[in-house]
């Protein structure tokens, strides 16, 4: 074995990266003296990208395959390094592997309120939190701007950087969307989206993408909450007096279920308590009078129609047929109608009728003679 064989044969080098943590973004090649054998296999598999630096300098990057790292596949390192040995020296430089696959599970929240101008409460303070996704666009972007030389990057380390330009974005979001407070929850999707293209070209800029964004919830300070729990009972409970009312009676019957105990005489003296306060300025004990029914509503008129001559005529309030009974118009044989009644009738079988000749005065007597 002559001296180019054995000393091709130290520097055999297979460089990959299998990673399960499924948080780690960078993970740097580590070779012993950073010495990396010229003809190297080097294996990216998907959802990777190798980037490969040399003295310093990008010298390429590497999507998914398999690699012969020799000058036909290094064009921009043929230039910065010249091989100038006997044999195929291994050349000093750093393959970093990218994570190009999306990670999830990272999160966000406002530290401080956000103050907004809400068209119906007016000055509010908003808190916001949920949930992303990151993914690297760029891997030699995202090495120069924001790994630079660290050896194993995680997903913790980008999303603090990455959390204070989300959070200023949002609170500008919020503050300029015009949405109410109340509404808020119902245009979470479309407030996301408005978030994701105002932060998008920053982020195009360290060479990563944001493909899911999510607000999970946007919240009123905790004294406002319950203000609006109140308010929102209110409007529930509606008349105040019958739920008073009803809560007494509710009081009082488990103090009956429960006699003899220190409970029951409690519930009757809450509902005790809550029926004087309904009675209001009758004084204490005093029970407030009943309240006087209203009258009856005034009995419906009846209308008539008459059957004459085979023509039917009226309506005729019930005033109207007296006085053409009076007149003698309306006979006891005229047939009439009123609604509710079954076919025509004489008037004089109709009860409301009837009494109109019964109390006709009898034909006046014929004059006395004189001097009789």
């Amino acid at each position: 074995m002559g001296i180019l064989d054995f000393l091709s044969g130290q520097f055999i080098d297979v460089i990959h990266w299998t990673d399960d943590t499924r948080d780690t973004l960078v993970w740097r090649f580590e070779r012993e003296g950073h010495e990396i054998k010229y003809g190297a296999k080097l294996t990216v598999r998907e959802g990777q990208a190798a980037v490969f630096v040399h003295e310093g300098q990008l010298a390429d990057v590497f999507t998914p395959g398999l690699y012969m790292l020799e000058t036909n596949n290094l064009p921009i390192l043929t230039t910065l390094q010249h091989w100038d040995h006997g044999f195929r020296s291994p050349f000093k430089s750093e393959i970093y592997f990218v994570n190009t696959t999306r990670v999830g599970n990272l999160k966000w929240g406002t530290k401080n309120p956000i103050i907004c101008r809400d068209p119906e409460f007016g000055p509010v303070r908003l808190r916001a939190f949920g949930t992303y996704a990151i993914r690297v666009t760029d891997p030699g972007r995202f090495m120069t701007e924001i790994v630079g030389t660290d050896g194993e990057f995680t997903k913790d380390e980008i999303s603090f950087q990455i959390r204070n330009i989300l959070v200023q974005e949002i609170g500008r979001v919020l503050a300029s969307s015009g949405i109410p407070v109340l509404d808020m929850a119902a245009n979470t999707a479309e407030l996301a989206k408005l978030v994701v293209r105002a932060i998008e070209p920053t982020l195009a800029g360290y060479g990563i993408a944001i493909p899911e964004f999510y607000i999970e919830n946007i919240s009123l300070p905790e004294e406002v909450e319950r203000v609006l729990d109140k308010r929102t009972s209110m409007g529930i409970v509606g008349d105040l007096g019958r739920f008073a009312q009803f809560s007494a009676a509710e009081a009082m019957t488990r103090a009956a279920e429960n006699p003899g105990t220190a409970g029951a005489g409690m519930g009757m003296g809450i509902g005790m308590a809550m029926g004087g306060a309904v009675a209001g300025p009758w004084g204490h004990g005093a029970q407030r009078p009943p309240a006087a029914s209203p009258p009856p509503p005034p009995p419906a008129e009846h209308v008539w129609h008459i059957a004459e001559d085979g023509e039917t005529k009226g309506p005729f309030s019930t005033a109207a047929m007296g006085r053409m009974a009076a007149a003698g118009t309306l006979t006891r044989e005229s047939l009439v109608w009123t609604p509710g009644q079954d076919g025509w009738k004489r008037a004089d079988e109709v009860a409301d009728l009837a009494r109109l000749f019964t109390v006709m005065p009898p034909p006046p007597p014929p004059p006395r003679p004189r001097g009789a």
